[in-house]
């Protein structure tokens, strides 16, 4: 087989603290620590620099945390706006090699260059330009994994940092990605880990020699791809970086001014968070047919539950409904603990243009009604103000969602 090596991973180093040094070049080689407001109980870190992470900062500390760990740390608000500038230009950068461009949040994407080597050289050659170009073009640093399957790529990327790039190819994949731990390999995450260690699967290695029906007994189809994906067979390709496509999900979600203790309370939060939810629906000309909904206890424990709407709806008197369903299947009054944190997820998207079953109920009828009224309710708000037209159960003083933290913004994971 063909040891051609065509598709990079791209991972912007440490970016929400990098951009906060471009922004301020004072800051720079300083131990700085991009953090949620700790008045709002936003108070972990998103992102640090390298010098913090040297001293043992993670993403996902608490600031009490970051600043027990490194006492002369440099705390920052989180700045999506500049954020999502540096992140476009990066794009600029990744799109003027290759239309095949991947998106995994802001700082992270996939290229694949196999159709660019006549015009930009060899895959290695492409990517210490890219790296270049981040550095004397916009001051940040991409670390890149080149590789010839997505996961080893992104693996790669992570293998190294900050502005490195890494090589896993056909003849080294073995050595290279075989000894490393399991929850290094994509889409293993902490229970996967549990499970995967608990039968004696430690490594990627043992991963890629496991016995398919042990791990499919207990993770599914998706375990079945993860021993592919550990042994380099991989069918999914780099998506073209200009096709439309419909997303996964779309949610929203808050952690409240203060801990929610009875139903009243949550139904309001849910109703906001509904609203915000359906709005982004409508204004993508998208419809769910499903909602998903998550708690988080002011323990930190979380639990979370999802159903099936019937019919498709960009409808937030759906998904609140919905949304409520669930809160009484996971929340119970008196027995509970009190709610610090809420998420609701419109799940199972299409585009509304896009042929769906509908409700032999006539369910859907009232679904588009509502949508129909909603839209109306969009125009007003869009030309007096978000607070011209609310909810008779939004008017609480206690309820405070800051624009900030929106799940459009993919939060980094903890590492």
């Amino acid at each position: 087989m063909e040891n051609t090596i065509d598709i990079l991973h791209c991972d912007a180093n440490n970016f929400y603290a990098s951009v906060e040094a471009c922004k301020d070049p004072s800051l720079k080689g300083k131990n700085l620590a991009v953090c949620g407001d700790p008045e709002k109980r936003h108070g972990i870190v998103l992102a640090k620099s390298e010098g913090a992470k040297s001293l043992g900062v993670k993403t996902g500390d608490t600031v009490r945390e970051a600043m027990r760990k490194c006492p002369d740390i440099i705390l920052l608000p989180p700045d999506f706006k500049s954020y999502q500038h540096y992140s476009e230009k990066l794009y600029d950068i990744y799109t003027s090699y290759t239309d095949r461009v991947e998106s995994f949040g802001l700082d992270e994407c996939w290229l694949d260059v196999k159709g660019s080597h006549s015009l930009f050289g060899s895959s290695e050659a492409i990517a210490e330009d890219i790296r270049r170009r981040a550095r004397e073009e916009l001051g940040l640093t991409v670390s890149v994994g080149i590789s010839f399957t997505k996961v080893f790529a992104k693996l790669g990327s992570d293998l190294k940092k900050p502005d490195a790039q890494t090589v896993i190819d056909r003849e080294n994949y073995k050595t290279v990605a075989w000894p490393l731990p399991v929850e290094d390999i994509l889409m293993v995450g902490r229970s996967a880990k549990t499970f995967l260690h608990s039968v004696g699967i430690l490594t990627i290695g043992d991963l890629a020699k496991a016995d398919p029906r042990l791990i499919k007994s207990k993770m599914g189809q998706p375990g079945l791809a993860l021993i592919e994906h550990a042994n380099g067979i991989e069918k999914d390709e780099v998506k073209h970086y200009y096709e439309k496509r419909t997303p996964e999900s779309i949610g929203n979600g808050a952690t409240a001014a203060r801990d929610l203790s009875n139903e009243e309370e949550c139904n309001s939060f849910i109703s906001a968070l509904s609203e915000r939810v359906a709005a982004r629906l409508r204004r993508h000309s998208l419809r769910a047919c499903g909602v998903n909904l998550t708690l988080k206890f002011n323990d930190l424990s979380v639990v979370g539950k999802q159903c099936r709407c019937g019919y498709p709806t960009a409808s937030a008197t759906d998904l609140i409904a919905l949304s409520m369903e669930l809160f009484h299947a996971l929340w119970k009054k008196g027995v509970s603990k009190p709610l610090r944190a809420i998420t609701v997820t419109a799940i199972h998207l299409f585009q509304a243009t896009d042929y769906a079953q509908t409700s032999l109920l006539g369910d859907d009828t009232v679904s588009d009604k509502n949508t129909r009224l909603e839209q109306s309710i969009d125009l007003i708000r869009e030309k007096y103000g978000s607070d011209a037209i609310i909810r008779g159960n939004l008017i609480k003083e206690f309820f405070e969602v800051d624009d900030k933290y929106d799940e459009e913004s993919k939060p980094f994971r903890r590492q």
